[in-house]
Formats: C-alpha cells, sequence, structure tokens
C-alpha cells in the first residue's frame, strides 16, 4: 500500500466512524424517548432494554451505513480540496481515478459488511423486534413469544385446510389442537383428521397424530366411516412445521435462506402472492450495493476545485442520495404489488440507474469538465473519452 493510500484511508475513516457512531447515539435517544413509557409500564430491567438495542443494531446499522459512507466522504473530500491536497496530487502526475481507489476499496469492504447484514442478521433483529413490542404490551419482558393461537393454513396444490388451535415458535414441539379437511377436485370435503397432537418426523417424512378420529365422507356428504385411534402416522405430504408456520410470515422479515425456502416449498402459488417474496430476495442483495453507489456520486461530488462549488456538490450528493431512497422505496412497492415491474428490475433499476449518474459525475470531474454531455452520441464520446 502506499503512504498516498494510507493518508487518503486515514483521512476518511475517522469522520465515516464518528457519523456511523453519531447516527446510532442519535437514533437511540430517539428510540429511548418513544419507548420510555412502554419500558416503564412493562416493568422492563435495564438489561433487558440493553439486550433489545443491542439485538437491532444489524438492522439499524444496514440503514446508517451508506448514510456514514456520504457524510464522511463530503466532508474528507471536501476539506482535503479545500486545502488543495487534491489539486497538489493531480499536479504531481496522479490520475484522480488513483487518488479515489482506497474510497472505493472501502465502498466495497462496505458493501461486503452490508450484504452479511441483510443476509440474515438485519430481519431476524426486525423480526426480534415485531415480538419485543408484542410482549411490551402484553407484560412478558422480552422473554421470547412461545406460541400462536388459532393458525390457519391451507395447502392449495394438495387441497388441504389446517386448523391448529396452539402452534409453538419451536417448531420441533407438536401442534396441538390440530384439525385437517382434505378436499377432492371438485372441492367436496372427503376426509377430517381430529387430533389432539401432531409431530411431524423429518427423518421419516411423516406425521404423528395422537388422540385422533378419522372421519371419511361419501361423495353425497354422508359419513361412511368414523374410527377413534390412539396413534395415527400418515406420511408423504409435503406440509412441514416451517411451511405451516411460515404462511404468517412477513417478507421482510425472513433471511434469505428462509425466502429461499419459502419460494420454494409455495411455488404452487400465484404469482401476485409471490411477487412481495420474490422482490424481497433480490432486495436482500440489492440494497447493499447501494452503499457502493453512494460511493460512486459521492467521491467525485466531493472533490472541487472552486470554493463557490462546495455548497452546490453538497447539496447535488444529498438529493442524489434522497432520489436513492425514494426511487427504491416506488420500485420495490411496484415489485412488491406486483404492479408492471418484475422483481429483479424491482430491486436492480435504483442501483443501475444512479450507478450510472455516479460513473458519469466520476468522468466529469476527471476530464475536469463543468456540464454532462446529454445526446447519447456525445454521452458514448464523453464515457469513452
Amino acid at each position: 500500500m502506499r503512504q498516498l493510500d494510507r493518508y487518503v484511508i486515514r483521512n476518511f475513516l475517522l469522520p465515516f466512524v464518528y457519523c456511523v457512531l453519531g447516527f446510532i447515539a442519535v437514533w437511540l435517544v430517539f428510540e429511548l424517548g418513544s419507548n420510555a413509557t412502554e419500558f416503564i409500564n412493562g416493568g422492563v430491567p435495564l438489561s433487558g432494554i440493553a439486550s433489545f438495542y443491542w439485538s437491532q443494531l444489524p438492522s439499524i446499522g444496514l440503514i446508517i451505513l451508506p448514510i456514514g459512507l456520504l457524510l464522511a466522504l463530503l466532508y474528507c473530500l471536501g476539506r482535503m480540496s479545500q486545502s488543495n491536497e487534491i489539486l497538489a496530487m493531480l499536479s504531481s502526475g496522479v490520475s484522480l481515478e488513483r487518488v479515489l481507489v482506497p474510497i472505493f476499496v472501502i465502498g466495497l469492504l462496505v458493501t461486503g459488511l452490508s450484504t452479511f447484514l441483510s443476509y440474515a442478521p438485519a430481519p431476524r433483529a426486525d423480526a426480534r423486534r415485531e415480538i419485543a413490542e408484542a410482549e411490551i404490551e402484553a407484560g412478558h419482558k422480552f422473554e421470547r413469544l412461545k406460541y400462536t393461537l388459532g393458525y390457519l393454513f391451507r395447502n392449495r396444490s394438495d387441497r388441504r385446510l389446517w386448523y391448529v388451535e396452539k402452534m409453538w415458535s419451536d417448531l420441533r414441539k407438536p401442534l396441538e389442537g390440530v384439525q385437517i379437511i382434505q378436499q377432492d377436485s371438485h372441492d367436496d370435503i372427503t376426509d377430517k383428521v381430529y387430533a389432539a397432537t401432531a409431530r411431524y418426523e423429518g427423518r421419516r417424512d411423516t406425521w404423528v397424530f395422537t388422540g385422533v378420529r378419522l372421519v371419511h365422507y361419501t361423495p353425497t356428504g354422508d359419513v361412511a366411516s368414523l374410527k377413534y385411534l390412539p396413534q395415527h402416522e400418515i406420511g408423504g405430504w409435503s406440509e412441514t412445521p416451517w411451511r405451516i408456520y411460515s404462511a404468517q410470515l412477513q417478507p421482510d422479515k425472513l433471511t434469505v435462506p428462509e425466502l429461499n425456502q419459502y419460494l420454494r416449498i409455495n411455488a404452487d402459488l400465484n404469482r401476485a402472492q409471490l411477487a412481495p417474496f420474490e422482490t424481497y430476495h433480490h432486495v436482500r442483495w440489492s440494497l447493499p450495493w447501494g452503499c457502493f453507489v453512494v460511493v460512486m456520486f459521492a467521491a467525485p461530488l466531493g472533490i472541487v476545485y472552486q470554493r463557490r462549488s462546495v455548497i452546490a456538490g453538497v447539496a447535488t450528493a444529498i438529493g442524489l442520495f434522497l432520489g436513492i431512497l425514494f426511487f427504491d422505496n416506488l420500485f420495490r412497492a411496484l415489485g412488491g404489488g406486483d404492479r408492471g415491474i418484475t422483481p429483479f428490475w424491482a430491486a436492480w433499476t435504483t442501483n443501475l440507474f444512479f450507478g450510472l449518474i455516479g460513473l458519469m459525475l466520476l468522468r466529469q470531474k476527471a476530464l475536469n469538465r463543468d456540464k454532462l454531455p446529454f445526446t447519447p452520441g456525445r454521452l458514448w464520446d464523453y464515457l469513452t473519452a
């Protein structure tokens, strides 16, 4: 690593760390102010509050990292420009792209960190927050929500309807108070299963029911047979405890492996029902690259050759960042709602568009030109100059 690279990295890292820690502090103060009453009324101890906010760091980190990159870049490069350090580097024969190489490397490292957070820790933090807020209202003091009452699941491909009176969050525990209705191709009821408990044995791909009552119906709807059994086994069903449980989950609370599993086992759902999950499956990978896109347009805008251009560069960078937030949420809503845009493009269009803007700004700054050409021919010549 050259001495120039170490100098640029050192100038950038300090304000970046300050920005990230500062935003975390502001978020923490705001959250404590908003939730203090609920914590006091729920009797939550200080250790429970600390554990709750510690678990939320992956989620808030995914939001803070691109903002920290933006402000740190604008401050670092703006200060170096005002002290003529950037101009001195360029005058010594170093190209602008070479000066910014350490910044882009840091941008890739932060993107990698964001990808790690987006893969599983951040969605798990969001899911834990929803459970914790429900438990505060119930006075459980951050104990893990143990079960769901009155759960209904519809298996459309196999025409089975499940009603579970009590389903534990720990899917290794058996379902309690199970009622299963089997229908034929004409939606007529053929069989019903009533069981006190239902346990799934994955190795044998078998459901084991206890305290069972089996009812078989004739095509006319009359009871053909009725059996009472202490235990009954049924194998080969496509339902698993996770498939039943996942039907109530929201796509933004699922990790990448969970989204893959959901899309695989619920392939029988229609396009509109799968669109939110497919969109978030792509968002989990596209969202972290917003950090690198921020670096692409903030770096050239942070470098100024004239003092009067400082405010204009900062304002433009902040405006582009707000544009990313707006269009990212817009396309995400369109893709999740199956509104004429595929999940892939709903997740990646914003990054591609603003990444192209960043590339043009970087080329503009490297060529020291004030205005961008807007005709396709001139734009291509400009980018390849």
